[in-house]
């Protein structure tokens, strides 16, 4: 039976004598990717208890450990733990976690170029299970929409929402499968007095009315807030000051010997008493004593707030006013289907690139337009070319504007709109959704037509300029571009897994596109006057056949590039004619001092240039599937 099914209506989460040992300083890339970043304790004997229907608030100032004990519950953190997290009496795991429970980080990057609706239909589609019928599905979106008074703006685009609106958007992608437990890291931070007020709420509110557990981290706690709030966790660099109800929060901070002033917000009055003073040393030493006290204090006589039983008793109330079974399980209780999850990604790739936004529109021009308009401009610059035996190296400039041109436009195209996808991917990969595979198979099945319709009509306005014969000879100069731009694809996808600016991937990617154009096309160098082992580098560039063989097919064989004039002045048939400028019998005599034999072989180049972005795809794949190191998955979601 799967875990979800097994938890109870009047559950609880427990965390008894929890430790947690982590990186405590900001370390470089080096001493990342060496393992020598300094550690330390960061949390200490941490033990509370939240139960259904309940919102809990972590509270303490930066660095006190409320991320990190949201890691530890969430078992994402990095670093040693120890201790027990039980949920419903039971061990929490990784899979347990993400199969029932939900985390809505500090940072979330949606697709921009999606509606709210949108937003939340494919997140229902991704986590909950295929065994839910679509209708109810639907019904959840819209439930969740009315919850966070997001109805009015459902089909407004996510790019034109206010924070506090893409705040609410965030938590609802995660509250649409309904989870028994929610983990919030700082969900109101940036936010205006009114939005924190209307985020507490609802999400009290959705706690209490599905019986549901929540947890939320707040460095800035209002007093409006007290009222949503049924338990309270001070922390001070890793160590618990008070944990227990709220309503229980000033009687026990009086009886120690520190009652709340009148008039004073008992939220942030604790939380000030729980930091350390760090304006002078007198004051460090003297809040730190303090703060120790009260540390030891709450060791010894916390246990009766810790603990619901043991409150209930001190109180003489009952346990639980929810009865076993009384609330629905999470939707995420039930498995998502590989195909099902393989559809949605690809759904939601279509739907952001033929949406109704302006980002949207984007994402389309520059998919199926930016090409052909790039190709038009070729065409305007070299419609007037003529039929000389000088303008031969124009021809081979028209050959390489080509072939820079569809590198150049790949590599844009692809950072700009594959950019949020990625993002997005590696945000809900942590909740074991989906893995990089599906993601980048998905990814490449809507890539792949659009990228053959924007190449074939790009190629289709070059037919007369490059005297094709006919529509076979367009085809396979059509193929030959395809591949460089499905190869330049590919390697922004690579670059892209460790990078997260599109603009710096986009040079970087440049960089490489130029160096392999200048080595191995054969059109700024010959090979005939190139090195030996410069010869065999080229081997490892797509341009070296790509370039071959679109030089082959616009020059070799073709009658009108027979005996051609030098220009318009001088016959090359005449005897006076000079010989080093009359060189090119035909065509071919051109591809022969450009090539050797064993590089213009057209059916090798045709069949080479597809190789490498095949192989580019299986090595994308197996970088999605090898664990990358914490640090570099970190830029994308923190």
């Amino acid at each position: 039976m799967k875990p979800s099914k097994m938890i109870g209506g009047d559950y609880s989460l427990e965390l008894n004598n929890v430790f947690h040992k982590g990186q405590v300083e900001p370390a470089s890339c080096f001493q990342s990717l060496f393992g020598s970043v300094q550690t330390g304790l960061i949390l200490k004997d941490i033990t509370l208890e939240v139960r259904a229907g309940e919102v809990m608030a972590i509270l303490g100032s930066k660095g006190s450990g409320k991320r990190a004990l949201l890691e530890v519950i969430a078992r994402r953190s990095k670093g040693l733990s120890r201790g027990q997290i039980l949920l419903d009496g039971r061990p929490l795991t990784q899979a347990m976690f993400n199969q029932c429970c939900a985390y809505v980080g500090h940072r979330a990057d949606l697709v921009p170029s999606l509606s709210v609706q949108q937003t939340l239909h494919y997140a229902a589609n991704l986590s909950i299970g295929s065994q839910v019928s679509g209708y109810v599905k639907d019904s959840r979106v819209r439930q969740v929409l009315a919850d966070l008074a997001l109805s009015q703006l459902a089909r407004h685009s996510v790019e034109a929402l206010t924070e506090g609106e893409y705040r609410r958007l965030v938590i609802g992608t995660q509250l649409v499968k309904d989870p028994v437990l929610l983990l919030l890291d700082e969900p109101t931070a940036g936010l205006d007095p009114l939005t924190t007020y209307l985020v507490v709420s609802m999400v009290s509110s959705h706690a209490k009315r599905r019986g549901r557990a929540v947890i939320l981290t707040m460095e800035k706690p209002r007093s409006d807030v007290f009222p949503f709030l049924e338990r309270v966790a001070y922390l001070c660099l890793g160590d618990l000051v008070y944990a227990g109800p709220t309503r229980m929060m000033l009687d026990y901070f009086r009886a120690v010997g520190f009652p709340c002033p009148e008039m004073e917000n008992p939220l942030m009055y604790y939380l000030c008493l729980s930091t350390v003073d760090r304006r002078s040393r007198e004051r460090f030493v003297e809040s730190n004593a303090q703060i120790v006290a009260l540390v030891e204090k709450f060791k010894m006589e916390g246990a009766p707030y810790r603990k619901s039983s043991a409150m209930s008793v001190l109180l003489g109330s009952p346990p639980s006013d929810h009865q076993p079974n009384s609330h629905p399980y999470p939707y995420s209780a039930q498995g998502s289907s590989t195909t099902q999850i393989g559809m949605t990604l690809y759904q939601r790739q279509f739907a952001s690139t033929f949406g109704c936004s302006w980002q949207a529109l984007f994402y389309l021009l520059a998919r199926v337009i930016a090409m052909p308009i790039a190709f038009l401009l070729i065409w305007i610059f070299f419609h007037d070319i003529k039929d000389y035996q000088s303008t031969f190296k124009s021809r081979s400039g028209l050959l390489l504007t080509c072939i820079t041109t569809t590198y150049l436009t790949s590599i844009f195209t692809t950072a700009y709109t594959y950019a949020p996808h990625r993002t997005r991917y590696y945000q809900e990969n942590q909740d074991g959704t989906y893995n990089g595979p599906l993601f980048l198979v998905s990814y490449f099945t809507f890539s792949l037509p659009l990228a053959f319709l924007t190449v074939s009509g790009s190629s289709a306005i070059l037919y007369h300029l490059m005297k094709f014969n006919d529509w076979t000879e367009l085809s396979l100069f059509a193929a030959v571009l395809l591949s460089c731009y499905l190869f330049a694809e590919q390697l922004v996808v690579a670059v892209m897994a460790i990078s997260r600016n599109p603009y710096n991937t986009s040079v970087f990617c440049i960089y490489i596109v130029s160096v392999m154009i200048v080595l191995g096309s054969g059109m700024l160098r010959s090979y005939r006057g190139m090195s030996e082992w410069l010869s065999w580098v080229t081997y490892a560039t797509q341009t070296r056949y790509a370039g071959a063989y679109l030089t082959t097919q616009a020059f070799d064989g073709r009658q009108q590039y027979n005996e051609l004039w030098q220009n318009a002045a001088q016959n090359c048939s005449k005897p006076a004619a000079k010989p080093f400028e009359c060189r090119y019998q035909d065509g071919a005599a051109y591809v022969n001092e450009r090539y050797p034999a064993t590089v213009a072989d057209p059916q090798i180049n045709l069949v080479a240039s597809f190789v490498f972005p095949v192989i580019a795809a299986v090595f994308n794949i197996l970088l999605y599937v090898a664990p990358l190191p914490s640090y570099v998955k970190a830029k994308f979601r923190e």
